[in-house]
């Protein structure tokens, strides 16, 4: 896991970056990447400052399928730090320029995480990527996994009951 000052420089480091949203996306909610990768804006509420999981992404051997969640406990909504809200707010913004300047290029899936023409990402390629990152930065070896994991530990080292932690 990274603690919480890690966490800090890995998202100063990743500022500017395709990597920046999805990362503190990760790092402040503890949702999985298939999670992540499957969220559509209408699951978003950054008025409320929550999200609802109702599905995950997965890369298959016959391609990318939109699945249930990994299990019954897993569809849920998850709260939203105000940070995190204002930088997906912004995000949001940015993904509808995109959207508009590319036209009928953009594959409107209402992902919140795609490709840069609006199709589904590759939970390998975030991964990917996030590894490559890590590596050109000199930070400790972590997966994109770790990142949930550094989440709930982070919860309970601030005295969050172990099953709010466990539900999140």
């Amino acid at each position: 896991v990274v603690d919480e000052k890690e966490t800090a420089q890995l998202l100063e480091k990743l500022t500017g970056s395709s990597l920046f949203v999805p990362v503190l996306m990760a790092v402040t909610t503890g949702l999985r990447r298939g999670e992540i990768l499957a969220l559509r804006w209408k699951d978003v509420n950054l008025d409320e400052g929550r999200i609802t999981i109702n599905q995950s992404l997965e890369q298959t051997k016959a391609g990318l399928r939109f699945k249930s969640p990994k299990t019954e406990r897993s569809r849920r909504q998850v709260p939203l730090p105000g940070v995190t809200i204002d930088i997906v707010r912004d995000h949001k913004r940015k993904q509808n320029e995109e959207r508009l300047r590319l036209g009928p290029v953009y594959q409107n899936g209402d992902l919140v995480f795609p490709r840069l023409d609006g199709s589904p990402m590759p939970p390998d390629s975030l991964s990917t990527n996030f590894a490559a990152f890590i590596r050109r930065s000199g930070m400790k070896h972590i997966r994109f996994h770790d990142l949930r994991h550094s989440h709930a530990t982070q919860l309970l080292l601030q005295g969050v009951h172990p099953k709010i932690v466990s539900e999140r």
